[in-house]
């Protein structure tokens, strides 16, 4: 590695312990980061409430952390590269809970809103640079692989706990989705601080200006589909948020092509299948979001459920796609991929067309249940078999930016397919007669218009299943190409290769 400066490697040898407070300084952001992503979706009807944020505004409390974590995703990995990994960490996690203060804290939309912006970047940082320093933390074998586990663990036991935990708190005042996250974080550092140690890093010139332009595009994108429905499609603040969704996004390629270290590099595109593994991607991850979202909105502000009764139902959500997930691991060993993301897509196409057909007076279970469950099991299918399809083919070296683009196109893909579709459910409901704004002010006639809207989107995500699909055909990748993917990105996470 050339141009080393500032702090050398550390002299202590590596831990062959997991035990202790550095793996839960570690992992406790991964924690954080998803109870958070968890909890706003379950307040998001008492912020609206409270607030008097419009639905394009509410959609934005989504959709701007995800569009910044997305967006400087990339950029956040190279940070800890730079200047190294310790120092990186415990910055995006000061950032992110400064943020957490600022959002709980946050008296109208606009404050709620750019904090919410910050915590993404904050988030950035701190999560590739979190997972690196399980490789200079722990020795290769049984401790590392131990770390990389409980790292897993963490991810998807915030995923779970943050429903429970997301729907108790919120009760009580949507404020605390985000405060909890400042002891958290606080904690976080000061372990940070004094049990984790600093790693090498190199002199490299940051592709900032790529970050910001890939953000400024999709941010323009989102911008385009929450004020399509309010102002009307030719009003000419959204043309122009339009063309300049689509400058920032060529100006993005002209950069890239020129970057000493671009962001994307564009030679992981150079394989039609892996191309196609990241488009199929790119949707699920709008597919995952836009169906967690319009479900948890649609039992709070159709169906009326508490958010403790609103988060512990969608519990079989979480347990569907971990089953889902385990299925993957092992049919991808025996079908080509591309036939076991068509059966997964079929599930999710299966569970939104029935989900259409609900309305205000169906009871949870069957009626929901069936449809969440169906629809978690499908999701944790595709999950596990897109993300490896990308990786197919790829040495050991390129692995890391594979697999940092794959993120970034998942977490991308996301806010993008949110706004669209919640762009149809608003036209929807205003169409047939309702209104937008706080539940509460609402007619039971309202209410109604309000439910075929929700109901109306998971048509679209039900399409968007279906492209999914579409795009599936394209990948021609093996089992044996899969199997391979899967070892080789084992052994370069547990530092083998």
């Amino acid at each position: 590695m050339s141009g080393v400066s500032g702090r050398q490697p550390t002299t202590r040898p590596l831990s062959s312990r997991v035990l202790g407070l550095a793996i839960v300084a570690i992992t406790g952001m991964q924690l954080m980061s998803t109870l958070d992503g968890t909890i706003v979706i379950v307040a998001l009807p008492r912020m609206q409430a409270e607030l008097g944020l419009s639905d394009a505004s509410k959609s934005w409390v989504i959709t701007a952390y995800v569009l910044t974590f997305g967006g400087m995703l990339l950029l956040g990995g190279r940070v800890g590269d730079a200047v190294g990994h310790k120092r990186a960490f415990i910055s995006g996690v000061g950032v992110f809970t400064i943020a957490s203060l600022a959002c709980g804290l946050a008296n109208d939309q606009w404050t709620l809103i750019v904090s919410r912006a910050v915590q993404g970047m904050g988030a950035a940082v701190a999560a590739p640079t979190g997972l690196a320093l399980i490789a200079t933390t722990y020795a290769v074998g049984h401790a590392r692989n131990q770390a990389l586990a409980v790292s897993a663990a963490m991810q998807g036991l915030g995923s779970v706990l943050g429903l429970v935990a997301g729907g108790a708190v919120t009760g009580l005042s949507w404020r605390l989705a985000f405060l909890v996250n400042v002891p958290i974080g606080l904690f976080i550092i000061v372990v940070g601080l004094t049990r984790l140690e600093e790693t090498r890093h190199e002199r490299l010139k940051l592709d900032v200006t790529g970050a910001l332009l890939a953000t400024l595009a999709c941010t323009s994108a989102v911008l385009v589909f929450t004020q399509g429905p309010p102002r009307g499609w030719i009003d000419p603040w959204v043309i122009g948020a339009g063309v300049a969704a689509a400058v920032f996004f060529v100006s993005f390629l002209i950069v890239e092509r020129g970057a000493d270290n671009p962001l994307v590099p564009f030679s992981i595109f150079d394989n039609r299948s892996r191309v196609a593994s990241f488009a199929a991607y790119f949707m699920a991850g709008g597919v995952m979001l836009t169906l967690s979202v319009m479900i948890g909105l649609l039992v709070q502000d159709v169906l009326g459920y508490s958010p403790l009764r609103a988060g512990i139902c969608f519990m079989p959500f979480a347990a569907a796609f971990v089953v889902g997930n385990v299925a993957a691991t092992k049919l991808a060993l025996r079908i080509a991929p591309r036939w076991v993301i068509l059966g997964g897509g079929l599930l999710v196409l299966a569970a939104m067309l029935y989900g259409s057909t609900l309305n205000r007076s169906i009871p949870y279970f069957p009626d929901l249940f069936v449809p969440i469950v169906v629809g978690g099991l499908g999701i944790g299918i595709i999950s596990v078999i897109l993300p490896l399809c990308t990786l197919a083919g790829v040495g050991p070296r390129e692995i890391g930016p594979v697999s940092s683009v794959t993120l970034m196109v998942f977490n991308l893909g996301g806010p993008l397919v949110l706004v669209i579709v919640q762009a149809v459910q608003t036209s929807r409901t205003l169409y047939l007669g309702g209104t937008t704004g706080p539940v509460k002010y609402m007619t039971p006639a309202q209410l109604d218009a309000l439910g075929q809207g929700y109901t109306y989107s998971l048509l679209w995500v039900a399409g968007i299943a279906v492209l999914v699909g579409v795009a599936a055909l394209g990948i021609g990748f093996s089992t044996r190409d899969i199997a391979a993917a899967q070892h080789t990105r084992e052994a370069v996470e547990a530092g083998e290769l």
